[in-house]
């Protein structure tokens, strides 16, 4: 049976760097692509289990992975890549030798610009967190994101700017899991809270390590794009396939009600609507007089977010 020649077939595309993934990178780089294809099949049979209004942890993990699917395949087919020179030129080292130019993925940066705010919007909705506080966590997410391939596509020290820039951004979304949404989960009861505190620490640790490869691969010319290939796949498939298994788990006894989310679902017969196409307690389904409430860890009522999305 024929090899992986991914490599030779789309050598005439584009220029090439002096520093490239081998034969070795692509197989890995087609591996992930590969889990997380399964990963999404997964996540959307799963989420023909539930009623159509109960499936939106599914549907946004399901969409997590197929972009990372797809990204994958770019990858391991060598293309969504740019040559560019590295400030740090190691002749001595084993790893990237005397390399001028190294390939930069851009189809890297374009996955997590798509997948890291789904992954932020799962958990921070695990959370019942207010919608501007959403809007604002995703907003440093996407500019952790922007500034780490504008760093990465420097040729200069300047590229450490960018960097600093991104870590900025990151402490802030590291701020508001650990504080604000831990809060909120807190007030949701077990289930949510423990969900969150499962999901909110793993993804945590997480994000801290992606800049720890950034500044071995991309930044500091360090590692061989193989290396990176190894160190950046690994992390993924942690925090993508795998990190949405254990939310999807933790979600299996909630409903979007307790995180204050109320999906107008007229399939749902547990959801009747009334001639007059209003659901049993309004226009939305959502409490008449007020936001949703839940019972809280001390079984008082405790009010989802006051930022609760009717859809």
């Amino acid at each position: 049976m024929p090899g992986n020649n991914a490599l030779a077939v789309n050598s005439v595309v584009g220029q090439h760097a002096n520093l490239e993934i081998t034969t070795h990178g692509s197989d890995w780089y087609y591996t992930v692509c590969a889990i997380m294809g399964f990963a999404t099949l997964t996540f959307m049979g799963l989420a023909f289990t539930k009623p159509q209004g109960h499936r939106i942890f599914h549907y946004l993990t399901a969409a997590i992975t197929a972009t990372a699917c797809i990204a994958y395949f770019c990858m391991g087919s060598n293309l969504g890549q740019v040559p560019i020179q590295t400030e740090f030129v190691r002749p001595g080292s084993r790893q990237v030798g005397s390399a001028g130019t190294r390939e930069i993925f851009y189809v890297r940066y374009i996955d997590w610009f798509i997948t890291t705010p789904l992954l932020l919007t799962d958990l921070l909705l695990t959370a019942g967190i207010p919608w501007p506080t959403l809007l604002a966590v995703i907003f440093a997410d996407i500019a952790m994101i922007v500034t780490g391939l504008v760093g990465a596509l420097t040729q200069t020290r300047y590229k450490w700017g960018f960097w600093t820039f991104g870590m900025f951004a990151l402490f802030y979304i590291i701020y508001e899991l650990v504080g604000p949404a831990r809060r909120h989960a807190s007030a949701l009861g077990d289930g949510p809270s423990k969900t969150f505190l499962t999901c909110g620490v793993l993804l945590s640790f997480l994000w801290f390590l992606y800049p720890i490869a950034w500044g071995l691969s991309e930044g500091g010319n360090v590692i061989h794009p193989d290396s990176e290939a190894i160190f950046y796949g690994v992390l993924d498939v942690i925090a993508k396939p795998l990190w949405g298994a254990l939310l999807i788990w933790g979600h299996r006894n909630i409903t979007p009600q307790q995180l204050g989310i109320n999906i107008h679902d007229n399939t749902n017969p547990n959801n009747p609507v009334s001639e007059k196409g209003r659901g049993p307690h309004g226009a939305h389904g959502g409490a008449p007089d007020g936001p949703a409430t839940t019972a809280g860890a001390n079984g008082t009522p405790a009010t989802a977010g006051a930022g609760g999305a009717t859809v």
